[in-house]
């Protein structure tokens, strides 16, 4: 379990609400119709809306409410995230917008990433009393701290008490998980379980990944003013997402000053007093770097330990517990939930608060109602927060075409959307994939300072099959970087303008002229 580190008044307020000191668990009811393990986003969900239905809930926790979300993740990288972007428009105000020059070394001094962490410390710990222990026993949820342990197919035991269940949700998360790369754990890495505690701005920062929190830390540090090396194994960052969206974040990585090494293999790390050597290969060439700290984002693992999941008749692997598409485990009795559940096999495998979240509201349907509603019937958006950011919803043109689906695509660079250029925003752009010869959306990306925000148009599009033919008639507000879509729409209808059509429309109007 991580540590909440400084201990100062914004952490003790947090830790207050999350985990608090000397909290007495209640007397078990003779029964619950649901019984919910981990108070990360999906125990928090599952519990809060079964009892606002009227059911008799308990919710477990072992460690912080809120999870991996509030303490370790959402909350506190997107405050980080938010004061390196002020920093960097403090620096670059001048030569963008004409403001008054700033002075560098106020700009980015330690006593400055000190505040900026501080910061974050309390807005978190102003957002956690919502998913604290208080508030949810006030809700009618039976809240429990401590270790939790299924003892049979229907019952499980916290602090010595038997809690018996009609139905129960495994949602208990995952954590960091760091490769087995020697000294590596010996070299105390940081993890984002940890990277929130610091109060010092590390000199030199290797980050080991280039997925979404490698790139949001590693972009994020190096506006703070870290020399910031990123590792990573495959040829550039990101590489879920449309290779066209991760170049332009990599350009814009590379403009900040993260160094990028590609193709790397991490050999070895080793301590030489305060500083730790990573020895890696890369174009067949072994090399060494100096780091004061190391973040390692690489992976995850679900938190499956110790929680006698055979005495519940629950089949689970190191990929999670092993649900349906219904999201029931092997004991009928017994479902799972965001990070922890294995629903790979659903082909719906996403590790995100908002996923979680849809997730215990499937599980609310099928374990209380004998609903039928399926995982994979959701369709999942996404955001990387760097700057720009990328959104994402639905397929890729890979993955359209891959289910047989012929595809038109359709790209409109911001340079085009006169806010976009007005704020200085205009490297971007969205590319929609259609279903060929129909308007229906099939999957967008985009890629803009605020994507996350803009996105939902595209995932109401996409879930109800609203066509562009449609969001072509909407009106948008001007000027907005928004109306990036609102193009998108038009270009198709413009496209819709063939020859043989644009003819009809000429001998009408010579008719009546």
């Amino acid at each position: 379990m991580f540590e909440i580190e400084p201990l100062d008044e914004w952490n003790r307020e947090l830790l207050a609400n999350v985990h608090p000191p000397g909290w007495v668990n209640p007397e078990p009811a003779p029964r619950y119709h649901l019984v919910v393990i981990g108070a990360g986003t999906a125990g928090l969900v599952s519990a809060a809306g079964a009892a606002g239905l009227g059911a008799k809930v308990a919710l477990i926790e072992r460690h912080l409410m809120g999870g991996d979300c509030l303490n370790v993740g959402c909350v506190p990288s997107k405050g980080v995230i938010r004061a390196a972007r002020a920093w960097q428009e403090v620096r670059q105000g001048r030569e963008r917008f004409g403001a008054p020059a700033a002075d560098p070394h106020n700009v980015s001094s330690q006593g400055g990433f000190g505040a900026a962490m501080a910061r974050m410390r309390r807005l978190r710990a102003g957002i956690s009393e919502n998913d604290g222990a208080r508030r949810f026993a006030s809700l009618g949820v039976d809240v429990f701290l401590g270790d939790a342990r299924f003892v049979a197919p229907d019952a499980v035991e916290v602090g010595g008490k038997r809690l018996r269940f009609r139905c129960a949700v495994i949602a208990t998360g995952a954590r960091a998980a760091v490769p087995a790369i020697p000294g590596l754990a010996e070299a105390g890495p940081l993890t984002n379980e940890t990277i929130f505690n610091l109060v010092d701005l590390p000199a030199r920062l290797v980050v080991i990944g280039g997925g979404p929190i490698g790139c949001e830390m590693a972009q994020a540090f190096a506006r703070f003013g870290s020399r910031v090396t990123l590792l990573d194994k495959d040829g550039h960052v990101l590489m879920r997402e449309d290779a066209d969206a991760a170049a332009v974040v990599q350009r814009a990585m590379l403009r900040d000053g993260v160094e990028l090494e590609f193709h790397v293999k991490v050999v070895d790390v080793t301590r030489r007093g305060a500083e730790k050597l990573i020895v890696f290969e890369a174009a067949g060439e072994r090399r060494e770097i100096a780091a004061d700290q190391i973040l390692v984002a690489a992976g995850r693992a679900p938190n499956t330990e110790a929680l006698g999941l055979e005495a519940a008749g629950v089949k689970y692997s190191r990929r999670g517990v092993e649900v349906d598409h219904r999201l029931r485990t092997s004991n009928p009795q017994i479902f799972a939930c965001g990070d922890v559940a294995n629903t790979a096999g659903t082909g719906s495998r996403f590790q995100f608060t908002h996923v979680a979240d849809a997730q215990a509201r499937i599980v609310i349907q099928n374990a209380l109602f004998f609903g039928r509603a399926k995982v994979s019937a959701l369709t999942v958006p996404w955001c990387t927060y760097t700057t720009p950011e990328i959104a994402h919803v639905g397929l890729y043109e890979r993955d359209a075409q891959a289910r047989g689906f012929a595809v038109d695509t359709l790209t409109v660079p911001l340079s085009t959307v006169d806010r976009a250029i007005l704020d200085g925003a205009e490297e971007g752009f969205l590319r929609v994939h259609l279903k060929k010869g129909t308007d229906r959306i099939l999957g967008a990306t985009l890629v803009a300072e605020h994507a996350g925000d803009m996105i939902g148009e595209l995932c109401l599009a996409v879930t109800h099959r609203i066509g562009l033919g449609k969001i072509a008639s909407v009106i948008h507000p001007y000027p907005t970087q928004g109306e990036v879509i609102k193009k998108a729409a038009d270009t198709w209808r413009r496209g819709k303008l063939t020859p043989g059509v644009k003819k009809l429309f000429e001998r009408w109007f010579r008719v009546f002229s």
